[in-house]
């Protein structure tokens, strides 16, 4: 028998030869003293790219976004102490969305941890609470099989970000190399198939339901199921509605579609979601920011059917009627299956109900305003763009406009911090967007204070050349604090308004881009016209918006789904 060949190389040559053998293109990163010998390695290959960001929150994130938007993982590099500090709440941001990415941190040599070493922290323990699991890789010998089952955790199972600490002489130490062809851990086996009996069950709830709702998550996307889900809401002709994270699953224009359920969501998503007889859950989790309050979502009687990969997120916050544990594609395929011959139900009552719901155009605002309205940009933007650009988001009312406003028709396209509310994410999420989808058109869609959180990244968008679109939605205030200071803090608006902010335009320009400040709702197409004709351009443009506007419809916090605020309530 042939022994397999092996060559010894150090701890650094190792983990470069891992990336490339996990198919890995581009590694965002930020170097250090406990890292240098990796970034050695790394400038001495050209398989794998390194992007140079200019905060390591701004690396985690970049990773992220990267991952979203394609189906490759997310890499990220980051050295110790401080390195990996910033980076923890793109860390955090990841394991909230369930976003499987690689974070490799450097850490202080074997024999000085625990010694208060320079740049040292406990990464394994400050990391331990933001991520699927994490290692410290203690000898070089451990190395390569470290790297295989962080690839393998990180994208089986509910996926999510994994952490490999790597002490700095574990990088200098040699030992034989071999990559595992595979790999086994007695203790993890995420279950694939649902069960056979409990499909049944559900299928048989689906089909006498005379109220049926389907209500799905992030999860659909994370799995890639969008076909299946598709062909099955065709073939039932049930109402479907998305999560914030799930935006993109089914397309936002075909007129099953509900829009976005929750705190923000429309009135006929949350009505349909309160009163139907049946709801069907997919890859979602009945978070406070969908149902509102649990006791006022179970006064109504109704069955729930919830399928997710990951059982500890099954009657967690909802008790569930029939629990499925399995991967999405394939529960929805045996769905499909059973479905192969039924007819479907006539639900033309519900659908009834629902079309005077949808009646009350709760997403309506003031057209005829002389101050540029930010939905009014958000449908502009939709329109320039034909719907098919990538839009990233920060965290506020703009988030929200984003996802009233623009139509997603496919998976993948709409990238946001939606467990975390993460401010700072939609910059450097762009940047991954674009190095995962070249040539595709991408958005960041922000306000004055979510930009300001990492602008810094705007030096990497010139380094490497990214031409991103910034829409900046500027109405001077912290906009979602100031409309819950509003409503629940009789206007005192405490530390909401800005009153200090740089001219964007001229700050663009400082960082070697271009920039245009646009406050005439005529300007507003016009404008984005000019700027998405220019593909090689990263353009930052700055709208001033309407400072009282608010996002409609609203649910208090504590409040059930059914009590929204809407804008003809005031």
């Amino acid at each position: 028998m042939d022994r397999i060949k092996t060559e010894e190389l150090t701890g650094a040559q190792i983990l470069i030869r891992c990336l490339q053998a996990e198919g890995v293109e581009v590694v965002f990163g930020y170097p250090g003293g406990a890292v240098l010998w990796i970034y050695d390695e790394l400038f001495k290959q050209d398989k794998v790219r390194h992007v140079l960001v200019r905060h390591e929150q701004g690396a985690a994130h970049a990773a992220d976004g990267y991952s979203r938007s394609s189906r490759k993982v997310g890499v990220c590099l980051v050295t110790s102490g401080p390195g990996l500090t910033n980076a923890v709440t793109g860390i955090a941001t990841a394991y909230m969305d369930s976003i499987p990415m690689i974070i490799i941190s450097g850490q202080v040599p074997t024999h000085a941890i625990g010694e208060d070493a320079f740049q040292e922290c406990d990464t394994v323990g400050i990391t331990r609470p933001c991520v699927k699991h994490n290692f410290l890789v203690r000898d070089v010998k451990d190395l390569a099989m470290t790297m295989k089952k962080a690839f393998h955790i990180a994208t089986t199972g509910r996926p999510g970000p994994v952490l490999i600490d790597i002490p700095k002489d574990v990088t200098t130490h040699s030992c034989e190399f071999q990559y595992p062809e595979t790999v086994s851990m007695r203790s993890y086996n995420p279950v694939k198939k649902g069960h056979a009996g409990q499909i049944k069950k559900a299928m048989q709830l689906l089909q006498q339901a005379e109220r049926p709702m389907v209500y799905t998550g992030g999860g659909i996307v994370l799995s890639n199921a969008a076909a299946q889900l598709k062909d099955l809401i065709k073939r039932t002709g049930f109402p479907i509605t998305h999560t914030l994270m799930g935006l993109g699953a089914y397309p936002a224009t075909d007129d099953q579609f509900l829009g976005m359920l929750g705190m923000h969501g429309t009135y006929e998503a949350n009505m349909a979601m309160q009163h139907c007889d049946v709801l069907l859950a997919i890859g979602a989790r009945f978070d406070d920011r969908v149902i509102g309050n649990p006791a006022h979502f179970a006064q109504n009687p109704r069955k729930i059917i919830h399928i997710d990969i990951d059982p500890s997120s099954i009657s967690k916050r909802v008790k569930v009627d029939v629990p499925i544990v399995g991967n999405i594609p394939d529960v929805l395929d045996e769905f499909l299956v059973q479905l192969r011959d039924k007819n479907p139900q006539n639900i033309s009552a519900w659908w009834k109900q629902i079309g005077e719901w949808r009646g009350k155009d709760c997403l309506k605002y003031d057209r005829q305003s002389k101050i540029i309205k930010p939905q009014f940009v958000l449908e502009k933007l939709y329109e320039v763009t034909g719907g098919d650009a990538f839009i990233t988001s920060d965290v506020g009312q703009h988030q929200m406009w984003a996802a009233q406003f623009y139509k997603f028709e496919q998976p993948r396209r709409w990238i946001n911090s939606g467990g975390l509310g993460t401010m700072g994410f939609g910059l450097p999420a762009a940047m991954g967007v674009q190095m995962a989808n070249p040539g595709a058109t991408v958005a960041c869609v922000t306000g004055e204070s979510s930009i300001q959180m990492c602008l810094q990244e705007l030096s990497t968008c010139k380094q490497y050349r990214l031409p991103i679109k910034i829409i900046n939605l500027n109405n001077k205030y912290m906009g979602m604090v100031r409309q819950w200071q509003q409503f629940f803090h009789g206007n005192r608006y405490s530390e909401s308004y800005m009153d200090a902010l740089p001219d964007f335009v001229k700050l663009a320009e400082g960082y070697g881009h271009s920039g245009l400040l646009i406050d005439k709702p005529a300007d507003v197409e016009p404008a984005l016209r000019e700027t998405f004709k220019r593909k090689s351009d990263l353009v930052f443009l700055d709208f001033i918006t309407d400072q009282g506007e608010n996002v409609y419809p609203m649910i208090p916090g504590g409040k059930g789904i059914t009590e929204m605020i809407l804008s003809e309530d005031l």
